[in-house]
């Protein structure tokens, strides 16, 4: 065969990008503060992304956002690598929204309602969110949800936990994520046919 159309292996000169962020989880855990900054916009977005699903609030999703990267900055420490640093931080993520979603409860005096009564549904005190003469697209639909049915159904469908682990992070059965799941689909289907 001619020289000329022999494969020639050739290795690419670009990190991996795994490879990379473990040399930066490694470094900012050891105070880069530059490390971190990459790791800051590597996953800002998807951070973003998931706060604003679950709070429905542009802002409050800014303020939580910003609260998950200065709590992972504080418990880089306590990564241990047995997942993916991306997967560390979404469920960090996760959690800064649920526990805050708490605090305001207890602020405003109210039992946890973290997960709302199931029954509201059949009482039709709920309505989605609509805007006459546009059509409403899926974020907006998602937003207009209720909190505990906006919250289920971000972590199911959009996010892809379990109902069991749903349950255990927010402190209700499997049968309520499911019932909620249901609500927050039915609304949304009936959000996006207005």
């Amino acid at each position: 065969m001619p020289a000329a159309l022999r494969f020639r292996h050739i290795e690419p000169v670009i990190e991996p990008v795994n490879r990379r962020n473990e040399t930066d989880v490694e470094r900012a855990a050891g105070g880069d503060r530059q490390a971190f900054e990459r790791l800051y916009r590597e996953h800002v977005s998807r951070i973003y992304s998931l706060c604003t699903r679950m709070v429905g609030d542009r802002t409050r999703a800014e303020e939580l956002t910003q609260d998950a990267f200065v709590r992972a900055w504080e418990k880089l420490d306590q990564f241990r690598g047995d997942s993916a640093f991306g997967t560390w931080l979404h469920r960090l993520a996760v959690n800064v929204v649920l526990n805050d979603r708490q605090t305001e409860s207890r602020r405003r005096g109210r039992h946890d309602d973290s997960i709302e009564d199931v029954d509201t549904m059949a009482h039709g005190d709920v309505r989605p969110v609509t805007t006459p003469g546009l059509s409403i697209d899926l974020e907006r639909a998602i937003a207009g949800l209720p909190p505990g049915a906006r919250k289920v159904f971000v972590l199911h469908d959009v996010e892809g936990f379990t109902h069991d682990e749903i349950g255990e992070m927010l402190g209700v059965t499997a049968g309520g994520c499911k019932a909620q799941l249901h609500r927050a689909r039915l609304l949304l289907r009936e959000a996006l046919n207005a």
